[in-house]
């Protein structure tokens, strides 16, 4: 019995390990799942989101195809609702301290959140909790002994409150206290595990290192990745324009993710797909021997994650509306073919359209893109920082320069 225990351990470790950028500590985590399968008990899985923005993006939802993961091998999800840390705002990662969201501005947000994450988890075997629901008992006396827990000198450890330090620039003491609260959501839910992107790794750890001042069994942290953006380079986000909502109208989503890059491609399937390992693989072997294009793999991706989120109708109808767009603008036969040597792994969009003649200059190249006068694959440019890797693109600006490039 201890074998077949085992065996399935080791299987659910390797389905939770894709993707993963860091889990602290892995062997900690296989004899949880041993303990887990043992007893017939599920582990206690949460995930931490504070509602400051209404919409979800695809970056977001990293973390909750991990979750649903978890789901599937039985264990049990906590989607916790940041409605209580929300109105401090997280510091990671920041320059300067955030502006304090209101209750309403909080709650407007989390009723979003709701809606959009069920997309991808079972509502029913999902629990969504508020850390309102403790944080909001805690005492002054409770705060004093919590804030107790933590020296100043390990705070500043932090990369951001250290630069933060050094530049001078103001710290406020009601930022100290998020990790410490988001420490103790862990200790309020005597969670087992605790999932988190690579930049949460401090606040991660201070949920740690309270479960054992409480005498908990210290949560396992399990770190994924930040999730490019299209472009392929900067963190996928809002206010670089290089993301895809998870709100998006099916045409708009389906037409963004043909527009990454084919490297790119890979790393969505592996943080963004159902797909199996294996089939990953198989299709990556595919695309290399010749055997599928690498269109037809994109739009594999495009035609998956449209789904989750509008149904498999709406992305039919992407498809053939992309089809239908893109074969109206480019006949292959019939345009030019330029080959365009890379200097670097990756080539500027604004200095591409300058080096094949497309524009006269990379500031005409902005303004175009600006305009929504450029387009890749059929899919619109709308991020001026947008860079290409190795691959065969169809690339247009306007309604006559139209060309296949291909980078080298």
């Amino acid at each position: 019995m201890s074998v077949e225990i085992e065996k399935e351990a080791k299987r659910q470790l390797e389905v939770i390990k894709r993707g993963a950028a860091e889990i602290i500590d892995e062997d900690e985590l296989f004899e949880k799942l041993k303990e887990s399968i043992g007893q017939g008990k599920p582990l206690k899985i949460k995930a931490g989101f504070d509602p400051t923005a209404p919409d979800l993006h695809l970056g977001h939802t990293v973390l909750i195809q991990k979750l649903k993961q978890f789901q599937d091998l039985g264990h049990e999800v906590y989607f916790l609702i940041g409605d209580f840390t929300g109105m401090i705002g997280d510091p990671t990662g920041k320059s300067e301290t955030r502006k304090a969201l209101s209750r309403e501005e909080v709650e407007r947000n989390a009723e979003t959140y709701k809606q959009q994450i069920f997309k991808i988890l079972d509502s029913k075997k999902t629990r969504v909790v508020y850390n309102s629901q403790w944080c909001s008992k805690l005492t002054a006396e409770d705060l004093i002994k919590l804030a107790a827990s933590m020296t100043v000198a390990r705070m500043l450890e932090r990369d951001d409150f250290a630069k933060r330090f050094h530049a001078n620039k103001p710290i406020s003491i009601h930022e100290f206290l998020y990790p410490l609260l988001q420490g103790y959501d862990s200790v309020a839910l005597h969670a087992d595990v605790e999932l988190g992107g690579t930049d949460q790794k401090f606040n991660l750890l201070v949920g740690r290192e309270l479960q054992k001042r409480a005498g908990q069994r210290p949560q396992t942290v399990l770190m994924m990745p930040i999730l490019e953006g299209l472009d392929g380079v900067n963190k996928m986000s809002k206010s670089l324009g290089n993301y895809v909502g998870i709100t998006d109208e099916p045409n708009d989503m389906f037409g963004k993710l043909m527009s990454i890059s084919d490297e790119l491609m890979w790393r969505y399937y592996e943080l963004l797909s159902d797909r199996s390992t294996e089939e990953i693989e198989e299709m990556k072997k595919a695309v290399f021997e010749g055997t599928l294009h690498p269109k037809k793999a994109k739009e594999m991706l495009a035609f998956e994650i449209t789904a989750r989120f509008h149904g498999t109708e709406a992305a039919k109808k992407a498809q053939e509306y992309f089809d239908e767009m893109f074969s109206k603008r480019v006949v292959p036969d019939e345009i030019e073919t330029i080959e365009y040597p890379l200097s670097e792994p990756q080539v500027w969009i604004c200095r591409l359209l300058k080096d094949i003649g497309f524009v006269k200059s990379t500031s005409e190249a902005r303004r175009m893109i600006a305009s929504n006068a450029v387009s890749v694959d059929g899919g619109k440019v709308t991020d001026q920082s947008f860079k290409l890797s190795k691959g065969d693109y169809v690339v247009k600006v306007g309604k006559k320069r139209i060309a296949r490039v291909k980078l080298r």
